[in-house]
C-alpha cells in the first residue's frame, strides 16, 4: 500500500494513496499504525482523499487503529472521505465512532 507519512509536532498524518482499501492492502496500513504507536506517536490523522472504495478489511484496519490510539490516550481522526467511502461509514454506523473531518486543516484544528 502506498502511504505518505507526514509528522507535524506530536501529530502524524497518514495519506492513503490508493483507490481501494481492501483485504489485499489494509494490513499494510494496520502495520504502519502499530509501528507509529510503538514509537509513542498516538495522535493520527488518516487522509482518505484518494480512496474511492473501502471494504470490511479496510474498516477493520481503521477500527484497530482507533482502538490502539484510544488505549494509549491518543486519537485517530479521519478526513477527506469520498462520498462512496462516507456512505460505507454511515451504513456500518462507524461515523458515530470516528471523528470525521472535511479537510486536514479541520482535523488538525481539533487537537
Amino acid at each position: 500500500m502506498q502511504l505518505n507519512i507526514i509528522e507535524k509536532n506530536e501529530i502524524v498524518k497518514i495519506e492513503v494513496q490508493e483507490e481501494r482499501m481492501d483485504a489485499h492492502n489494509s494490513g499494510d496500513l494496520k502495520e504502519q499504525m502499530l509501528q507509529l504507536f510503538d514509537e509513542g506517536k498516538c495522535n493520527l490523522i488518516i487522509d482518505l482523499a484518494a480512496v474511492r472504495f473501502v471494504d470490511s478489511s479496510g474498516l477493520g484496519a481503521l477500527v484497530s487503529g482507533f482502538k490502539n490510539a484510544s488505549a494509549r490516550e491518543g486519537s485517530l481522526k479521519l478526513c477527506n472521505l469520498q462520498p462512496q467511502v462516507r456512505s460505507m461509514f454511515e451504513l456500518t454506523r462507524l461515523h458515530r465512532v470516528f471523528e470525521i473531518f472535511a479537510s486536514v486543516d479541520e482535523a488538525l484544528d481539533s487537537f
